[in-house]
């Protein structure tokens, strides 16, 4: 059995939560978001409370109903505090410049790289060598998170490229003669 779909969720201040049919609808400062439910799992909001539970009491509906308690906990999360990655550009010459809805990266090679920023998400550069993603759908977030280091993982001899800004990376040692 799930314990995570056990915990109720509580809706803060300023949130509104819509649930119609398999429809979750959630509005807040920061954005507004909408989930369909999967039919193994109800939704039911008591006031300022949501839970979900299982329609039958089988070890994937638990489950079901786990991954959905979170990802509503996430959208709920994600209008009234919002979510941000950072990211980090390690080597000499990498640059990072934002101009509107692009992003324009210098990252070693023969020509810059733009990246076009999608809906919904703002890309902050407070200096050349870092980058912050942020948003109000985690998923979307991560994902363009994970885009741009893409362009350029880190490297394990000298730790060059684009890394996330908690992310420890294990160097190797040099050959030796």
């Amino acid at each position: 059995m799930s314990r995570v779909a056990k915990n109720p969720i509580k809706v803060p201040a300023g949130v509104d939560v819509s649930i119609s049919g398999s429809t979750v609808n959630v509005k807040g400062p920061k954005g507004q978001l909408s989930m369909e439910v999967n039919n193994l799992v109800e939704v039911s909001q008591d006031g300022n409370v949501i839970t979900t539970k299982p329609h039958q009491e089988t070890k994937s509906s638990w489950a079901m109903a786990g991954t959905m308690r979170a990802l509503v906990n996430n959208m709920i999360v994600g209008v009234s505090d919002g979510f941000q990655k950072k990211l980090e550009l390690v080597g000499v010459g990498y640059r990072a410049q934002g101009k509107g809805k692009v992003l324009n990266l210098t990252l070693g090679f023969s020509h810059p790289v733009d990246y076009d920023v999608p809906e919904n998400i703002t890309i902050e550069t407070p200096s050349q060598t870092e980058i912050i993603v942020s948003g109000c759908d985690k998923q979307k977030v991560s994902q363009v998170a994970a885009d741009i280091r893409a362009y350029r993982p880190p490297e394990p001899y000298k730790g060059k490229g684009v890394k996330y800004a908690n992310e420890v990376i294990i160097r190797k040692e040099a050959k030796k003669k």
